[in-house]
């Protein structure tokens, strides 16, 4: 068997922009596309792998099953999973089983099946349920176009210079997002970048969330007011009629 190479003697660093800092939501939202242009800074440090993650703000998850009772199919208690970003991308010049190992991928928490969600500490549930749970989890993210793996997601346009693409779904949660931007040789992450860009409603939009999340109870009470005086509204001119 052959011994590895040695490490280049070239620092290896890494650089990356994005095209769009700010992604605005109106009404019309369907969605966006922002470019992450990078670079490895001396080209020399190649041979290199490029892994992209891109992490949304993180949402505490409440899910529950259907359960056979009585012939009757209900639901089960919910059960609460903290650690779950709302939005979750991982794109790598090839699939990341090949670029490190598990154990490296886990504690840079690349891929889905290394994410930290975690359980809040539900009674009775075991730690074989937690991970059908936590798959469970993963599974409907990723249907909803929420969480992505793409092994082949950054590509190599040039010399030392790589870009990818990040494609926020028309659910992608209000917040910041962090792009971490990893530069890995012989199994190991040897540089590291990252940026940030938010998602943020404008407009009469901005106004509605402010006051939704600002005074929960006030909208609350509101949005029923409005509810019942439009069908008060709606009855007195349908009995008119």
């Amino acid at each position: 068997m052959m011994a590895p190479l040695p490490p280049p003697s070239v620092p290896a660093e890494v650089s990356a922009a994005l095209t769009t800092p700010r992604v605005q939501v109106t009404s019309g939202f369907q969605g966006a596309r922002i470019v992450l242009y990078g670079a490895v800074i001396d080209p020399r440090a190649c041979p290199c792998d490029v892994v992209v993650l891109v992490r949304g703000p993180e949402q505490s998850v409440r899910i529950a099953r259907k359960i056979r009772v009585a012939g009757l199919w209900l639901n089960s208690r919910p059960v609460e999973f903290r650690g779950a970003p709302g939005f979750y991308m991982a794109a790598s010049t090839r699939p990341l089983k090949t670029i490190a190992s598990p154990a490296v991928l886990s504690q840079r928490g690349a891929g889905l099946e290394h994410l930290p969600i975690r359980s809040t500490g539900t009674p009775g549930l075991e730690v074989s349920d937690q991970a059908e749970w936590r798959a469970a989890i993963v599974r409907l993210k990723t249907q909803a176009k929420l969480y992505n793996a793409d092994p082949e997601g950054v590509t190599f346009v040039d010399q030392g210079l790589f870009k990818s693409e990040i494609n926020l779904p028309t659910a992608a949660p209000i917040g910041r997002y962090r792009a971490e931007i990893m530069l890995f040789r012989q199994g190991q992450a040897v540089a590291t970048r990252s940026r940030d860009f938010t998602v943020e409603k404008v407009g009469f939009e901005r106004l509605i969330y402010l006051f939704a999340h600002g005074a929960p109870w006030v909208y609350g009470l509101v949005s029923v007011a409005i509810a019942l005086g439009a069908g008060w509204v709606a009855s007195t001119i349908f009995r008119r009629v």
